[in-house]
């Protein structure tokens, strides 16, 4: 954590691209994933989950990790980032441990919905 925090700015500029664009890339493949037979949709859920949760970590070298958890869990915004780290968490358990390729596919685009409202409550009056 300390680490973290005490990078320079042109450092946290490179990290947030570095991984906002795997966070991309891992989306993009589990988008190229879904028509693979039978275990397509499965692919999908795991990458597209990836690729959010890289994107959201991207923002911890902008921010620093204890300021951007401060920030995730303020009252404004706390409701937004339950949704969102709820829908992450189901969309991996029903891949995995449900298997249930259809249920994946909703939460899915429940996370893609959440992750859309998570990111909407950072623009100051735009809730």
């Amino acid at each position: 954590v300390i680490d973290a925090t005490s990078l320079g700015w042109g450092t946290r500029v490179k990290g947030f691209i570095a991984c906002f664009a795997i966070g991309c890339l891992c989306s993009l493949l589990g988008s190229c994933l879904l028509w693979v037979p039978k275990k397509g949709l499965m692919l999908f859920a795991v990458f597209y989950t990836l690729g959010n949760i890289a994107s959201i970590g991207s923002t911890l070298f902008l921010m620093g990790p204890m300021k951007q958890l401060k920030r995730m869990f303020e009252p404004t915004r706390l409701i937004a980032t339950i949704v969102m780290l709820l829908c992450l968490i189901l969309t991996l358990c029903s891949a995995f441990w449900w298997r249930k390729e259809g249920l994946a596919l909703l939460f899915c685009i429940l996370q893609f919905f959440a992750l859309a409202w998570y990111s909407i409550s950072f623009i100051p009056f735009a809730r």
